[in-house]
């Protein structure tokens, strides 16, 4: 990854609300506070690692407006609300740079209905397939091997990576990303036991994906039985998620790497659902609602609360019934030997029994 950028582009790329220090450095890389030498920027993102500032070698460091301390020599502290965002907005601009999307238009590779709309601004690039009354509308950008169904739609400035597939009559809103692999209206799971056969129940619903969402690689949508399995605007999911037929998913919310949802559950705006989290069907998660990785969901979630385990339970319940599992043995132990020592005072005579008590 080569770059190139000054002081005074990272000052009005960041919008620093102060600085210390200078440096005549082109800034060429980024680094971890520890990890950063000449030419790097880097950022204090979490306080723990505060005192990595005072020994980094970066040439440029962004930190909040209230840190305390001097650069070294040669070293310039940009002074932010919030270093994190700050450094996003630095990669944001570098992907810009790094990546740039080709030129307006269809791919002579491409293949695209006569039928499909596709907007003279968006890009449609090599391999991609666009059935019979697709939209692709405007500086939508399908990168490579993109599958657009029948009647689906693209909405404006969304950029599908290699491999997604969007199925017929699935809408994917404006300014979302798709990632590699993502499918998009994948048939719902739905059988019926009859007569010794699971039977295949149709699923002729579709995908509702809304604005400003991303979702990571290798992630399945399942389109719905019936109506529209929806997807909240902005909301956030990462690689290799499930979310299966009829689930409606609000929006802002986040749904960590290996998320399942099964059928027709409601998951409430805002909601945060933790890695390898999984949620019963025809459940309802409340708004804000935070779900810890690994837990088994097979109940409904109060708005707000926060639950963990498995099966899932209030968080801090869950917290100290896992203290009390780790003293378990201990505690089987001990029982034992009140066992042990009751059965020896059963086999003594009455009088034997008095002189070996205790005193009270």
């Amino acid at each position: 990854m080569e770059f190139e950028l000054s002081a005074a582009d990272l000052v009005a790329i960041t919008s620093a609300c102060g600085q210390r220090g200078g440096t005549r450095e082109q800034v060429r890389g980024l680094a971890a506070l520890s990890e950063a030498g000449p030419g790097d920027l880097s950022f204090l993102g979490n306080p723990r690692y505060k005192a990595e500032v005072a020994t980094t070698k970066a040439s440029v460091v962004l930190l909040p407006r209230d840190h305390a301390g001097d650069p070294a020599p040669g070293q310039l502290f940009l002074l932010v609300d919030n270093p994190s965002i700050a450094l996003a907005q630095v990669c944001a601009r570098l992907e810009q740079r790094l990546w740039p999307r080709p030129a307006a238009g269809i791919h002579p590779s491409a293949v695209v209905s006569a039928s499909a709309r596709v907007a003279p601004s968006a890009t449609v690039g090599p391999l991609c397939v666009v059935e019979d009354g697709a939209i692709v509308e405007e500086r939508a950008f399908l990168q490579a091997q993109v599958f657009v169904g029948r009647g689906a739609s693209v909405g404006e400035g969304s950029w599908l990576m290699p491999g997604v597939v969007v199925t017929a009559e699935c809408v994917v809103g404006r300014r979302v990303r798709l990632h590699a692999g993502v499918v998009v209206g994948s048939d719902g799971f739905g059988y019926e036991f009859v007569a010794g056969r699971h039977e295949k129940v149709p699923q002729i619903g579709a995908v509702e994906i809304g604005d400003d969402v991303e979702i990571g690689a290798n992630t399945t949508l399942d389109r719905a039985r019936f109506g529209r399995t929806t997807i909240g605007e902005g909301s956030k999911i990462d690689n290799l998620v499930q979310v299966a037929h009829n689930v409606r998913v609000g929006k802002h919310c986040i749904l960590c790497a290996h998320v399942g949802i099964s059928g027709s559950t409601t998951i409430g705006d805002y909601a945060v659902l933790g890695g390898q989290a999984g949620v019963a069907g025809h459940l309802s998660l409340g708004k804000g609602a935070k779900v810890g990785g690994g837990a088994a969901v097979t109940a409904d979630v109060a708005p707000g609360a926060f639950v963990n385990g498995s099966p899932a339970i209030p968080f801090m319940l869950e917290r100290r019934v896992a203290v009390l599992r780790e003293r378990l043995p201990d505690l089987f132990r001990r029982v034992d030997g009140l066992e042990a020592a009751i059965g020896d005072l059963k086999k003594l005579s009455p009088g034997d029994a008095g002189r070996k008590m205790p005193p009270a």
